[in-house]
């Protein structure tokens, strides 16, 4: 979560490249986090991530939250994510805050005796941590009619191994796994064979990830990604230590600059849509306008429009495929 107080970090901008870009990755993180299970095949709708809190001064103050997005299955539930580099308790503050504009923002059941507003399921990834870290944090609030209060559960990159990761399809993740070597880097970066062993250990995580994209687990574009975000991170994390730069960087490949992967899919959708007007071929206007919402290019409404359909009549679409 950003503020004006709190600078942006290029790990909050990955993790929110790779969630947009890639959202299907988050759902076994969500699994993971909150004992959901979600099979992969439901819907990621996207919310609005700036709001702006009025203060008592009469300022308003932009608040701007790591993700904010819906899951429909069989359900529609609303899930916030937080991405932390480092422990911070007053996370909570600001995750209270964010919460609460979010239930107000969608949408509050109002009569003539209450007010009834739904707060979404929030998480925090924590790309560091320590013993002390805890595996769930709570906002306790009290009220002139008794006390509530919700749980905030923590995911923590350093607990899970490249095994695990795999193993649990947390793929997600693996762009920030190199910070559980960062407490070696100065004893790995002076070292040829300690580089070479995690070179080999990325050599082995780039093989594993073409085999998830040959056998069909994902597909080549969140393949690309992945490696695109790992280099990225590596990149700020280790920027110091230049014999890991160039022992994993070689081994993982890809120029992260260009964000190649990115670049390939939306030419390619801005292809398939203007073949589907110069053809006329509305099912293919509808089909790739679809791949534009769920992948955080096009809001509903801005696809709705596009396609020359009302919203509820795209959503139908859309649940349909």
């Amino acid at each position: 979560m950003t503020d004006k107080n709190r600078p942006n970090t290029p790990y909050d901008d990955v993790f929110r490249t790779l969630l947009n870009d890639c959202s299907k990755l988050i759902i076994p993180v969500i699994n993971e986090v909150f004992g959901e299970k979600y099979t992969g095949k439901e819907e990621i709708v996207f919310s609005p991530n700036e709001h702006f809190l009025n203060r008592q001064s009469g300022d308003e103050e932009k608040r701007i939250t790591d993700s904010n997005f819906a899951v429909i299955g069989k359900s529609i539930k609303q899930y916030h994510f937080e991405c932390e580099s480092k422990v911070d308790y007053t996370v909570l503050i600001r995750i209270f805050e964010y919460d609460a504009q979010i239930a107000l923002d969608q949408g509050s059941e109002v009569t003539d005796k209450k007010i009834i507003v739904s707060f979404p399921n929030t998480a925090i990834l924590y790309l560091r941590s320590t013993s002390n870290t805890p595996d769930k944090m709570k906002i306790v609030i009290r009220t002139p009619g008794g006390e509530v209060s919700y749980d905030v559960p923590t995911i923590k990159v350093k607990s899970y191994s490249i095994e695990e990761i795999f193993e649990k399809d947390l793929l997600f993740l693996i762009p920030f796994y190199i910070f559980t070597y960062e407490s070696q880097f100065k004893e790995i970066n002076e070292n040829a064979d300690k580089v070479e062993k995690l070179a080999e250990e990325y050599a082995n995580i780039k093989a594993r990830l073409d085999q998830c994209a040959e056998n069909g687990m994902i597909d080549e574009f969140s393949k690309k990604a992945i490696i695109d975000m790992s280099e990225r991170v590596l990149e700020n994390l280790a920027a110091h230590y230049e014999n890991i730069r160039k022992g994993v960087g070689s081994v993982m490949g890809g120029h992260i600059l260009d964000y190649e992967a990115k670049r390939i899919k939306n030419e390619g959708l801005e292809e398939g849509f203007v073949k589907g007007r110069v053809e006329g071929r509305e099912e293919c206007i509808i089909s790739t306008l679809i791949s534009l919402v769920r992948d955080g290019i096009l809001s509903i409404k801005d696809a709705a429009v596009r396609a020359g359909i009302t919203e509820a009549d795209f959503q139908e679409k859309m649940a349909a495929t």
